[in-house]
């Protein structure tokens, strides 16, 4: 789906010196017209931190069931993201947890809190729900950063530059024929990297287990805009009779 929108012009002659020390004589008329266009398509790929985050009392013992928190979330994950799925560790580490004496002292260390966080990247956007249920059944605790993609962002920009290169030419082409001009050449295109508007993160952090029987848990996809900007600069001359 596709949306067009706002254009700005500007129309100028100014003088220009002629070598050898004669009388300046004007420049060529130009016109300058920007267009912006909006494309907006459904996300095909989604993004999702899961993690695992772990207290004992000793460093060694905090690392060893947070590794196998961990071990049993990726495998619950694999078994039923489907054969793209792709995981990533984003973040891991292992830090003490301190008691802090009320009239002050030096603070003791009472335990250590472990997190292992991984990202998991899904095609099947089917399945979001159905992941999140296994992994917080498996014993993640976290997830957070739901973030949707496109997979070909590049088809998406493409078709944004080209809907604000049109508008450009077409609000070019209307202003001069309202004028009686004519375009003698495009002197110059300059365009606006396009801006890619995911659709906003989903963060949610989970501190208990979902029940077994409980509803596969709803994510909405929405869907991501890219907007570009297109400038065109041309020669405009009185219209030929």
């Amino acid at each position: 789906m596709c949306a067009l929108i706002g254009a700005a012009t500007s129309l100028a002659a100014v003088p220009a010196a002629i070598p050898g020390g004669s009388a300046p004589g004007p420049r060529p008329a130009t016109l300058q017209v920007t267009g912006m266009a909006r494309v907006s398509e459904a996300p095909d790929r989604v993004y999702i931190d899961i993690g695992v985050t772990t207290q004992a009392r000793r460093a060694e013992t905090v690392a060893t069931r947070n590794a196998a928190g961990a071990a049993a979330v990726i495998a619950a994950v694999k078994r039923v993201a489907g054969p793209t799925v792709q995981l990533s560790t984003t973040e891991y580490s292992v830090s003490p947890s301190f008691h802090y004496p009320r009239g002050g002292g030096t603070p003791t260390i009472v335990g250590y809190t472990a997190s292992n966080v991984v990202r998991v990247r899904l095609d099947d956007l089917t399945r979001i729900g159905r992941v999140i249920d296994a992994a917080t059944e498996a014993g993640s605790n976290t997830v957070r950063d739901i973030r949707f993609a496109l997979r070909d962002e590049q088809a998406a920009r493409s078709e944004a530059l080209r809907e604000a290169a049109l508008k450009a030419r077409q609000d070019a082409q209307a202003l001069v024929a309202a004028l009686g001009l004519r375009v003698v050449r495009i002197l110059s295109v300059s365009e606006q990297s396009p801006e890619i508007t995911p659709v906003p993160i989903y963060a949610q952090a989970m501190d208990m287990r979902l029940a077994a029987a409980a509803p596969a848990t709803p994510v909405e996809t929405g869907s991501i805009d890219v907007n570009a900007t297109v400038t065109l600069r041309v020669e405009v001359a009185p219209a030929t009779r």
